[in-house]
């Protein structure tokens, strides 16, 4: 429960600062919105996290996670995994249903040529490639996670990311504002430097 507490204060200074969200509402990934769905862990950092003083907003359903109602959304490192992968693979899928059908017949031919601009902002929407990566938090020091098989374009569009990073001063911030978000609420957060990359000495600024 407390690494899901230290989680929501990064995660609510990160939206704060870099994606200009004023009041970020957090949400609690599980199984159900009601405060007693989910294991243990889970039922206990719902109850942290409500008197954290946070804009904690309850549990997210997985149907939710587009749906807008948390601008962050908690969870342990291997249920975001298994997300990002699922939703990865499903606007795999949609891209591939749509191709298909525009080729069906002459009409819808015609009818994707029509909608061709539509269909590529559609497409650069759901690209990953377009948002390059995403910063790992809790370490002193910028590190930008991209795919393994990310293209020029996102490793172009990842730098970006670092750059906005960088010049929002999260990590500084970060250690700034924890404690002014109560120590009782968010546990105070040390952070460690970044590991050492291969060839690299100190290890600072992987991407």
């Amino acid at each position: 429960p407390i690494h899901y507490l230290q989680f929501a204060g990064m995660g609510h200074l990160y939206s704060r600062l870099v994606l200009g969200v004023a009041r970020p509402r957090l949400g609690l990934l599980s199984i159900g919105e009601e405060e007693g769905k989910g294991p243990e862990e889970l039922r206990n950092a719902f109850g942290r996290l409500r008197a954290s003083g946070l804009n904690f907003v309850g549990n997210i359903e997985g149907k939710e996670i587009f749906s807008g109602a948390a601008d962050v959304i908690l969870c342990d490192g291997f249920t975001g995994n298994v997300s990002l992968k699922v939703m990865e693979s499903t606007a795999e899928m949609i891209l591939e249903f749509l191709v298909r059908e525009a080729r069906g017949s002459l009409r819808s031919r015609i009818g994707f040529l029509l909608a061709r601009p539509t269909f590529r902002r559609f497409r650069r929407r759901i690209d990953y490639a377009e948002y390059g990566g995403v910063p790992l938090l809790g370490i002193r020091g910028c590190v930008v996670v991209c795919h393994g098989r990310s293209s020029p374009r996102a490793i172009q569009n990842a730098a970006r990311v670092v750059a906005d990073f960088v010049r929002s001063r999260v990590i500084e911030r970060i250690q700034e504002e924890i404690p002014a978000l109560g120590r009782q609420a968010v546990p105070e957060i040390t952070l460690p430097a970044p590991p050492a990359v291969q060839g690299i000495p100190g290890g600072g600024g992987e991407s």
